[in-house]
């Protein structure tokens, strides 16, 4: 019985992959399905064969807290897509086509994964650039880079680096659970972090205050200030408006009264008719 003889692709294998064009492991990939066991190896020789172009990508970000070998998967990552999708009869470079993919890859990466706060795109392209920028110009002048030195070598303003410099903060975030050493009874970082400011609370309350300020009599407002500013006693105050002390002790008690009820969002008793005297 005669048999036909196998096509020339059924018969390549493993090693016979090495010797084949970008154009022909791409017609391969593009040619053959999904589970077909050829196409997984043209797949895996492309991306053997470009490792050095994802591994030059992934460089850029050598001074990420990333790992080298993570920023590779991923950069491995935006390569099949980049194989995936290339059109040979469009162009005839797939290194051209690769670089942007795998590039534009890895920045994906730490925009989605690995911001702790959200940061506009453009801003976080800068803070890469300010990265490899400090690292040039250190080399170059023996020193670490003054923001100056960073805006006139990236032609931008020394705003623009010191808003990029607080963008980097937002990158990654540490827990104040976290124990500064692996010792038996390590302090946290939050345990190196300042209290908060007793103050604190009484610059909220007088926030308060002055929202419903203006709700009260010019008379009113110049007493409560005189009181509680000025350290003068019903009497000096007395005086200084012409009115008895008793008269001074009424309007503090309706004008607190005003403010107290506005501030627990209580119905006032004191309307700005019945204030205004």
């Amino acid at each position: 019985m005669k048999t036909s003889a196998p096509t020339p692709m059924a018969s390549l294998h493993a090693g016979d992959l090495e010797q084949c064009t970008d154009g022909e492991l791409l017609t391969m990939v593009h040619s053959l399905g999904r589970s077909h066991p050829l196409r997984e190896l043209a797949c895996e020789t492309l991306c053997a064969r470009y490792q050095p172009l994802v591994r030059s990508c992934v460089q850029r970000y050598k001074n990420s807290a990333e790992s080298q070998e993570e920023l590779m998967q991923v950069g491995y990552v935006g390569l099949l897509k980049a194989i995936n999708n290339f059109d040979p009869e469009v162009g005839t470079s797939l290194a051209g086509y690769a670089q942007p993919c795998v590039s534009g890859e890895i920045k994906r990466h730490f925009r989605d994964k690995r911001w702790q706060v959200r940061v506009k795109r453009s801003l976080q392209e800068l803070r890469l650039d300010l990265r490899e920028a400090a690292s040039e110009l250190t080399h170059k002048y023996g020193r670490m880079p003054t923001d100056a030195d960073l805006a006139r070598h990236l032609d931008i303003s020394e705003e623009d680096v010191r808003e990029a410099k607080r963008a980097d903060q937002a990158f990654q975030a540490a827990s104040l659970d976290s124990r500064l050493s692996d010792e038996e009874g390590a302090a946290s970082l939050g345990d190196l972090l300042g209290e908060d400011d007793p103050n604190l609370e009484h610059v909220l309350d007088m926030a308060a205050v002055w929202a419903h300020w203006d709700g009260l009599p010019e008379r009113e407002q110049q007493l409560l200030l005189m009181r509680f500013y000025g350290n003068m006693t019903q009497a000096e105050i007395g005086e200084h408006l012409g009115v008895s002390q008793m008269h001074v002790s009424r309007l503090l008690a309706e004008a607190l009264g005003y403010l107290r009820e506005h501030l627990t969002d209580a119905s006032p008793r004191y309307g700005r008719a019945r204030l205004r005297r």
